[in-house]
């Protein structure tokens, strides 16, 4: 009971501190959040102790990415630029309901293989979206819900039921549907039976019983779920992306982005052999492409590479060791 009480003070005390910055942040322009962005980076990469920033993890992954290729000092401006980006992206999500609407989408987004995309999203059959934890997703969904492309948005539910509730009414603005990653499994089929539209990010580390495939040319487990997911329901997969144009801007200073799509998976060429390794490779190469393009905004924090492969026979003895 005592715990319970204490852990809903802290999460009232959370909700509070980022209503407040929420608040502060609606006072700015688009022009300011970059500037106090850019301050919030240098403070984070050089005011504090690198041990409570993940620097050691960014560092690994840009090696594993990029090899020697990649000297300490052009990996340091890397994760530098990755600080700005992400404070950059909140203030842009906290802004974007005022900022970008369906009349002036047109001048904030140039977009990339839209034909391609408008295929897939307007065929009779279901579309998973894909993206991953680079450049502006929030502002992707939003565009799609704002042109009559609604979908149901697959998230992990945050532990702070304030926040929670705060995004869940930030993603469904624009006609989405959130649907919680756990538990959510009947709405997802719903959705696809219809012929429907999900949006997932598919970048995350799945553990020892994901699928393992090249990722930067070293294995990375990753989620089985969307591969089985197209199989089954013979959805088309779409991996898109957000990325923020640096340096171009609107007159109110809200940056320019290019919303593209980067391919178009049909699990219907994927009859013979292992169609779900092959489907899941496919989508994290389409992903890595993305992410080479703008390497400075993607979530190099993250511990993608963090599981290794096992053998049938070493997983055995990892559950006998757990179990026992």
């Amino acid at each position: 009971m005592h715990k319970s009480w204490l852990q809903q003070v802290r999460h009232r005390a959370e909700y509070f501190v980022f209503r407040l910055v929420v608040c502060i942040v609606q006072a700015f322009s688009p022009s300011q959040c970059a500037y106090f962005a850019r301050l919030l980076a240098a403070f984070i990469h050089q005011g504090l102790p690198r041990r409570w920033t993940r620097y050691g993890v960014a560092r690994e992954n840009l090696r594993i990415a990029f090899g020697d290729d990649l000297t300490d000092a052009a990996a340091d401006r890397l994760i530098f630029r990755m600080w700005v980006h992400l404070f950059q992206l909140v203030g842009e999500v906290i802004l974007l309901p005022r900022k970008v609407k369906l009349c002036n989408i047109v001048e904030a987004v140039q977009f990339r293989n839209k034909a391609q995309a408008l295929r897939g999203l307007c065929s009779e059959r279901p579309v998973l979206l894909l993206s991953g934890h680079v450049g502006n997703w929030e502002m992707a969904i939003s565009i799609f819900g704002q042109f009559g492309f609604h979908m149901g948005l697959v998230a992990r539910a945050l532990d702070n039921p304030y926040l929670d509730r705060w995004f869940f009414n930030f993603r469904k603005y624009t006609g989405h549907r959130p649907i919680p990653k756990k538990g959510g499994f009947d709405v997802m089929a719903e959705l696809m039976n219809r012929g429907g539209a999900l949006a997932l990010l598919a970048d995350q580390d799945a553990g020892s019983r994901g699928e393992f495939v090249s990722f930067f040319g070293k294995p990375a487990s990753t989620h089985k779920s969307i591969a089985l997911l197209a199989i089954e329901y013979e959805a088309l997969i779409c991996v898109g992306y957000a990325r923020r144009l640096e340096h171009d801007r609107l007159p109110n200073g809200w940056p320019r982005y290019e919303v593209g799509c980067e391919e178009i998976i049909d699990p219907l060429d994927h009859t013979t052999g292992d169609a779900v390794h092959e489907i899941t490779q496919r989508f994290t190469a389409a992903l890595e492409r993305v992410i080479r393009i703008a390497p400075e905004q993607y979530f190099w924090v993250h511990r993608r590479w963090k599981s290794t492969p096992q053998s049938r026979s070493e997983r055995r003895a990892a559950q006998r060791r757990k179990a026992g």
